[in-house]
């Protein structure tokens, strides 16, 4: 499909309300050549009233239907944070982008900011742009002062939420003078409650309780349901008007997800900053979040716990941080920076202006040592220092402390008191001592989790060759030795718990990995490659077996807002990085815990419950080859794909960062796949998730190709029991399928997609054009009823992945058997005469050689009795005739 190109485009953030969709259309009126872009929405009024209405009035267009590289303008409206536009995120990477802004939410680390920035405390963004277009005397048709009404309406709760202001009221008066129909308003704002709604509505009346935190009353409501709900903000906004709630949480599970919608009729409680560390967002007095990655008790746990860090009146920045501030100007040394902070035991600095207290920026210890060990030691602080920080102020709470410190991973925090000036400081052991000494605030789910542990000695001895094993012992008592943990980690153990052969090891050292291989190559004979970057190694023993041995990282976050976990081993944040939780398990080697199987999230549940399942909600995103590779698990080992990492894959699909992968990385994921038994059923599944489109639009799984990918199964797997040499690559034959119907032209398109080697690309080509000589030679020697050696000589010139092909395309069972009788007898078949028998006859090498040796073949072939003798008789008769 051809995509629009696009100067300017307008949108707002991923599941839009009224106030989104109503800003868009506003914004149209002040950019008229703009495309409008319609984000998605889960709110099911809304989306009706927008496919009923809105696509056919104001042209919406999806991303989707966009060339995003050509736009040079973006408008945001209703939003400023980063992560809500998705969508359209890959017009952020364009040069020259301008960003226009209009939005009402208050400030936030997460915001963007544009050349042009409007941002009003008000109680809806419409309204704000509303009195723009009255400024520039802009008229509107009634139907566009309708769809802008629904936006103030509907987010300032009827003019009723404390967020309202005067603008608003200006606004919709304007509205009402330039036609808006209060009809349509009133029949989209106040919906009447159906029968379904009325039972969430008691089930959350049912389950309300208060809780006094530090003085205010919060009441916290729930619902547990099997399907999605829409309208779920008109229920909680019901419930707070029926019993006069201050501030209000109703939390529903709802599938995978868990919604949360928060509404706070006081300035104690900011819902929108609790609900933006959720992972949604919204205003002071009305937000919402999606959870997507955890249970409702924990996220009833974090809610709690973002509750009493806000609402803590005595609990703020200027009871934390250190004072005065340690400060080093920006115009003096890397070595300077070091000893000052080596004098004073600081992980971090802040720098500032020569002369002054004005931050601008942070430097941190490690980097500057390292600096120095590359001798740039005289360099200044600024070339090396983080411009990019956040900072705080003196009277600010603990929440966007913590935020920053483990939402953002920022080591240090510069506290700056009235006049802008660094005044002291907040550092991550500070927050860390604060919390540890509050353990009330920490909620259960954030306690740095013991590991899981179970003790596998037994399965190891049971499951694997007594060599092996030795070889496990012999390594942990090296390991001993050495002062290091050392663990098995991966495929292997989890191929240990499902009983299957493995014997691929992969150890994981908490410390020096390189040193730790240099020493096993002493040790157990070989040789060591060092890969110095990344901290890993591979042993290259005397039987040629390699070994991988990599360094385990030192730091974990669990999520933003969560505490550090600093009671952990660096093996959990090496397992995290993983892909699927049955792959991040490890098994100590160490002699005192041989056999000590490490668990962190969850892998032995998922193997016991045959599930496929992510460690976190960006796992796609960070790396989209582990779709392919969870599909692969899934039916490699009959296992199913979990609810949430099968929506996971979904939204990483509608990302399309597909398209940001190389061709060789797909290529390689697939050519996996190829190799496995069942590899048409993944085919299948990535057809299923629209994998194969993303990957290319010409890749299909019709029903007519995915008949020949099937056949093409059936003769591998009956190739394989053969135990015939050589083995075929499965790849080539399951390609040559996959381009079954496609012209030379097209191939080559899909050869570059998956950037195919030169060679790979020339004997898929090649191969290509022998099959359909082949095809019709076959054709002509059937209908001719010749002998068998001609049957021999059509496919012999063929690769091997040709003529299992051949056979899984031909219709004909009489076909099939001749090529059958091709591959398990005469392909094996040899003559008793060389050319250096012909040589000895005295004939003159030449093209006669050639001639000889394939009549022979064809003889022998047609008469297996042939003797040696009489072939060379046969070979003197044809050198006599050619003279």
């Amino acid at each position: 499909m051809t995509k629009q190109p696009a100067h300017t485009i307008i949108t707002s953030h991923a599941n839009a309300d009224f106030d989104a969709l109503s800003a868009i259309v506003a914004a149209g009126k002040l950019y008229e050549d703009a495309v409008l872009i319609f984000p998605g929405s889960q709110e099911r009024n809304l989306k009706n009233f927008f496919i009923q209405s809105a696509t056919y009035l104001f042209n919406f267009k999806s991303a989707k239907e966009i060339d995003l590289s050509s736009v040079r303008r973006l408008v945001l409206v209703d939003t400023r944070q980063k992560d809500r536009i998705l969508h359209v995120a890959a017009v952020l990477d364009n040069p020259h982008l301008e960003i226009h802004i209009y939005d009402h939410h208050p400030d936030s680390p997460e915001d963007l900011h544009g050349q042009h920035n409007v941002v009003k405390p008000w109680g809806s963004a419409t309204a704000i742009i509303a009195l723009i277009l009255r400024e520039k005397k802009v008229v509107l048709s009634p139907d566009e002062a309708t769809i802008m009404g629904l936006g103030i309406y509907e987010d300032t709760g009827n003019f009723t939420f404390s967020s309202t202001t005067f603008h608003d009221l200006e606004a919709a008066a304007w509205l009402a003078r330039q036609g808006m129909d209060f009809n349509m308003v009133a029949d989209l704002v106040n919906r009447e409650l159906s029968a379904d709604q009325i039972f969430i509505l008691n089930s959350l009346l049912e389950s309300a309780n208060t809780h006094t935190i530090h003085g205010i009353d919060v009441v916290v409501a729930d619902v547990s349901l099997d399907r999605y709900v829409g309208d779920f903000a008109l229920l909680a906004h019901k419930l707070l008007e029926m019993e006069n709630i201050r501030v209000l949480f109703a939390l529903g599970r709802m599938q995978d997800r868990v919604q949360v919608v928060a509404r706070s009729r006081t300035a104690d409680v900011d819902v929108g900053t609790i609900c933006t560390s959720l992972g949604g967002g919204g205003h002071p007095y009305a937000a919402s979040a999606s959870i997507k990655d955890r249970t409702l008790e924990q996220v009833k746990d974090e809610l709690f716990a973002l509750l009493y860090s806000q609402i803590t009146p005595d609990f703020d920045v200027r009871s934390l941080c250190s004072t005065p501030a340690v400060v080093i100007e920006k115009n003096k040394t890397l070595h300077e920076a070091a000893d000052l902070m080596t004098r004073y035991g600081l992980k971090a600095i802040p720098v500032v202006e020569p002369g002054t207290f004005t931050c601008v920026g942070i430097l941190d210890h490690q980097l500057a040592e390292k600096a120095i060990i590359h001798h740039l030691g005289d360099v200044l602080v600024k070339e090396y220092m983080l411009r990019d920080f956040a900072t705080v102020t003196q009277d600010m709470d603990l929440y966007p402390v913590m935020e920053i410190i483990l939402g953002q991973g920022q080591r240090l925090v510069p506290v700056l008191d009235d006049r802008g000036d660094c005044s002291g400081v907040i550092t991550r052991t500070d927050l860390i001592h604060t919390l540890v000494s509050e353990p009330a605030r920490i909620p259960e789910t954030l306690i740095p989790e013991r590991r899981r542990e179970r003790q596998i000695k037994h399965l190891l001895r049971e499951r694997l060759p007594r060599k092996l094993f030795d070889f496990l012992v012999q390594v942990g008592e090296l390991a001993r030795d050495k002062g290091v943990n050392v663990y098995c980690v991966g495929g292997f153990v989890r191929d240990i718990l499902l009983h299957l052969p493995n014997f691929d090891v992969d150890f994981v050292v908490e410390g020096d990995a390189i040193a730790f291989a240099r020493a096993m190559a002493r040790t157990f004979g070989g040789r060591v490659r060092e890969h110095r970057k990344f901290k890993t190694a591979v042993v290259v023993l005397e039987s040629g077996e390699k070994i991988d041995v990599a360094t385990a990282r030192l730091e974990y976050y669990e999520y933003p807002a969560a505490l550090p976990t600093v009671e952990l081993s660096s093996i959990k944040m090496d397992l995290f990085r993983r892909d699927f939780t049955i792959n991040a398990l490890a098994v100590q080697v160490n002699p005192d815990q041989f056999g000590r199987l490490v668990d962190f999230f969850g892998g032995q549940k998922d193997i016991k419950n045959k599930t496929i399942r992510v460690l976190h909600s960006l796992s796609f995103v960070e790396d989209p080859t582990r779709i392919i590779r969870a599909i692969r698990f899934a039916q490699r080992f009959g296992f199913s794909i979990g609810g949430q990492t099968e929506r996971l894959i979904k939204n990483a699909v509608e990302l399309n960062i597909f398209h940001k992968l190389s061709g060789s990385r797909i290529f390689h994921e697939i050519r996996l796949m190829l190799a496995e038994n069942k590899p048409v059923a993944c085919l299948k599944e990535m057809a299923r998730f629209n994998l194969l489109k993303a990957i290319h639009p010409m890749l299909t799984m019709d029903p007519a190709k995915q008949q020949i990918l099937e056949e093409i199964e059936k003769v591998v797997a009956w190739y394989r029991l053969l135990y015939l040499e050589p083995s075929p690559c499965p790849w080539l034959v399951y390609l040559l399928g996959l381009c079954a119907g496609f012209n030379d032209a097209q191939v080559q398109v899909l050869v570059r997609r998956l950037n195919l080697t030169k060679k790979q690309a020339c004997l898929l080509t090649s191969l290509r054009h022998s099959i359909r000589k082949a095809i019709e030679d076959l054709f002509r020697w059937e209908q001719g009823k010749q002998a068998t050696s001609e049957l021999f000589f059509i496919l012999e010139p063929l690769a091997l992945e040709g003529v299992l092909y051949l056979m899984a395309r031909s219709r004909k069972e009489s076909m099939r058997k001749h090529i059958s009788l091709f591959l398990t007898q005469l392909r094996t078949q040899t003559i008793d005469i060389t050319g250096k028998d012909l040589q000895a006859l005295g004939i003159a090498s030449g093209p006669i050689y050639g001639q000889i040796l394939r009549a022979v073949t064809a003889a022998k072939l047609d008469n297996d009795s042939l003797s040696r003798e009489e072939q060379l008789r046969m070979a003197r008769e044809m050198a006599a005739r050619s003279r």
